[in-house]
């Protein structure tokens, strides 16, 4: 078994957050058919071959991904996607004024 494991500071509210990552769950649930519940600040996903959670705080997140024997070569390609969506959905909720 595979693991991904990223964690990332972001500027988000914690309810943006959630409503961020529940629209990450939604884009993966219709493109890989994964099953999607929230618990608490988690939100845990699954489908055959991969399971994982997203971890929210405030100003933090922690996800991790377990893939199985047959995903696991997709280990790079699946994480490199994960960071790109998370470098556009935190520049778009950067600061908009100069400091």
């Amino acid at each position: 078994m595979s693991h991904i494991v990223i964690h990332r500071d972001h500027p988000l509210t914690l309810d943006e957050a959630r409503q961020a990552a529940e629209s990450l769950a939604i884009q993966l649930a219709e493109r890989y058919d994964l099953n999607h519940h929230w618990q608490d600040d988690t939100l845990y996903f699954e489908r055959s071959g991969v399971g994982g959670q997203i971890e929210l705080e405030p100003g933090k997140l922690r996800i991790n991904v377990r893939l199985g024997f047959l995903l696991a070569t997709l280990k790079y390609k699946l994480e490199q996607e994960i960071h790109a969506y998370l470098d556009e959905l935190f520049q778009q909720a950067g600061p908009s004024d100069p400091v």
